[in-house]
């Protein structure tokens, strides 16, 4: 036995010696961020262009969607299928998704509130998205009223 803790313990400190033969930087060998720094460019037009069909496409809608559908489905198994105890950051998330999906080009924020208020706000290009806030919203389950201070820019 103990022939087999020193073999142990000396095959231990032999693989930490030989870990250890790199030696450590120092500053001096730290690279300089005032000279090393990449310069990150602007996008062009063409790639925010392509980002922004990317981010309206019926692929996003449809991953917006299922992403809403898992959520409820997590809400059934917690809560028995009601719509109590609805965290108000989980509502707003939901709304919001729902809100991308649904409404291209908008510029909206939600807030949401303990007894299922969330608060919309920002803007959409054009009214007949504005009127679609609401029922969108209502489609998801816990959310009792909607505030809609949003603008259209049409």
């Amino acid at each position: 036995m103990k022939k087999l803790t020193l073999l142990f313990i000396s095959s231990v400190l032999a693989l930490g010696t030989a870990a250890c033969q790199q030696p450590a930087k120092t500053s001096a060998d730290a690279p300089n961020p005032a000279t090393d720094v990449n310069q990150v460019q602007a996008p062009n037009a063409g790639s925010t262009q392509a980002a922004k069909e990317d981010a309206q496409s019926e692929i996003r809608r449809n991953q917006l969607d299922a992403d809403i559908r898992a959520r409820e489905q997590r809400n059934n198994i917690v809560n028995d299928g009601a719509a109590t105890n609805r965290a108000a950051g989980d509502l707003a998330s939901q709304v919001r998704s729902k809100l991308e999906a649904n409404i291209p080009n908008g510029a909206l924020a939600v807030k949401g509130e303990e007894n299922g208020t969330v608060t919309v706000t920002g803007t959409v290009p054009k009214k007949a998205q504005l009127e679609k806030i609401e029922p969108l919203a209502k489609e998801i389950k816990g959310v009792t009223n909607v505030v809609v201070n949003a603008k259209a820019t049409e």
